[in-house]
């Protein structure tokens, strides 16, 4: 006598088609983690910007910190960039939309610094 078949069925997670104003609130979501996360570890929060960036398949979130920050927000051999783009890649699963992470020195500051100090040099005629 034949046993009667039993069909298993499985859940597959399907990727879903992101409206545009979805990956707005995603990156906008996107964009307060980082900044969270990136004000906690430096030295001067409020010199801290995240802009996003559109791709074509990802959203770049450049993080601009002060020159001195810079170490602290890569850390000892990368390895706090690291944690920062293992966040932002576990979020980007929840969200569906890549998101990438590039840390800019911000050198606007430090030409602002260099100019001051300059100017507080040259002797008055």
């Amino acid at each position: 006598m034949a046993t009667p078949a039993h069909h298993v069925s499985q859940e597959v997670p399907v990727m879903h088609e992101s409206t545009p104003a979805a990956n707005d609130q995603s990156t906008e979501r996107m964009k307060q983690l980082i900044l969270e996360i990136v004000q906690a570890l430096v030295d001067q929060p409020d010199a801290v910007s995240v802009e996003p960036v559109d791709d074509r398949e990802a959203t770049v979130l450049c993080v601009r910190v002060a020159p001195h920050d810079i170490g602290k927000v890569i850390g000892k051999q990368g390895r706090t960039a690291r944690s920062l783009r293992t966040i932002l890649g576990a979020a980007s699963m929840k969200l569906h939309h890549r998101f990438a992470l590039d840390i800019i020195e911000d050198d606007d500051q430090d030409d602002d610094e260099d100019r001051d100090q300059n100017d507080r040099q040259s002797p008055a005629l």
